[in-house]
């Protein structure tokens, strides 16, 4: 018995520092050796020596001049990694897909087409009935909400008009019983309509501008213009002109991968950015725009891979790679 005892706990020890100990550091001596870069997470670092993240793990741009990844159902979160599981019928998607076209998207004869959604807005098309705004989010609750819950800051604007609102509010507790003590994001879809109403054709959006000390200073202001209007409403424009002939846009500018951190995109997705990088650049730079058009376009050429070295599939460009070569090669974009 003592014997069997013996050998078993042998075995176990033996067991324990082949496969815990002996294993894994010579997988761990051969990587630091042979493949360090690739050992280490394949960190890439800035032009001042600091780690700004892996070339194998997405991560978001939102300057004009930097090329920016695919959209990340996982908000490019690496301990998060998913894909967003839409249904092509679910109105979510069709939402996200059309914020990411607004601001960008452009007719066939290349004039962009966010002036024209802007114009349409502030026409306010739908005139007798309570607004655009007020249609978005009597047509689209949950957008509303979500809009609410995107910022604390339209949460605390939705909380000011709240008290200033009570009888609207008390109107919504009586209608929803369910509901006694209602949240901001409750209140999103009465808190649009009464918005609407004292502020037709305007968008609650973020504004930045410098405060008493020359400090910039954030706050939520009705505005006409801007991001959030082409973004948000792009969608409703595009259904009020259904025969506008608009530019087809890469597929992957518009669609998740399936992890969310793809750190890819497609050569075709890059170039159909490059116009927007180079002017922003050349205005930084106060340089002709062909010119550093031209040179980012080599760039990108410099920066293209394609599967088993171009025989398969598409070319592709690493984001993080060229963004960091674009820092190298002009400074921090302001």
């Amino acid at each position: 018995m003592l014997r069997m005892i013996a050998k078993s706990t042998l075995l176990l020890l033996a067991s324990v520092a082949i496969c815990c100990v002996l294993y894994p550091l010579t997988l761990w001596a051969i990587g630091q050796a042979a493949f360090p870069f690739q050992a280490n997470g394949s960190m890439l670092t800035g032009p001042d020596g600091a780690v700004v993240g892996s070339r194998l793990i997405a991560q978001p741009f939102t300057k004009d001049g930097y090329f920016q990844p695919r959209p990340s159902a996982a908000s490019y979160d690496a301990s998060a990694s998913a894909s967003s599981s839409l249904s092509a019928s679910n109105y979510a998607l069709r939402d996200r897909v059309a914020r990411t076209l607004g601001p960008i998207v452009k007719y066939r004869d290349g004039r962009p087409v966010a002036p024209d959604v802007e114009q349409w807005f502030q026409k306010d098309v739908f005139q007798g009935n309570p607004g655009i705004v007020a249609q978005w989010a009597d047509l689209h609750n949950s957008l509303a909400q979500a809009w609410v819950a995107a910022d604390p800051k339209n949460a605390a604007y939705v909380d000011d008009w709240a008290k200033q609102h009570p009888a609207v509010v008390a109107q919504f507790i009586k209608d929803n019983p369910a509901t006694p003590a209602p949240k901001a994001a409750d209140l999103a879809v009465v808190f649009f309509k009464d918005f609407a109403k004292a502020n037709p054709a305007r968008f609650p959006s973020a504004v930045t501008k410098n405060g008493a000390d020359g400090k910039p200073i954030t706050a939520i202001e009705p505005v006409k213009d801007g991001s959030d209007v082409q973004s948000i409403f792009f969608d409703m424009w595009r259904t009020d002109h259904a025969q506008a002939e608009l530019q087809d846009v890469p597929g992957d500018l518009v669609t998740t991968s399936a992890s969310g951190l793809d750190p890819h995109i497609t050569l075709e997705n890059a170039e159909f950015q490059l116009d927007r990088v180079a002017a922003k650049w050349a205005a930084d730079l106060k340089r002709d725009p062909a010119a550093v058009r031209g040179e980012i376009e080599g760039l990108l050429q410099k920066h293209t891979m394609a599967p088993w070295n171009g025989l398969i599939g598409e070319k592709l460009v690493n984001v993080l790679e060229v963004n960091l070569e674009l820092r190298k090669r002009y400074g921090q974009p302001s």
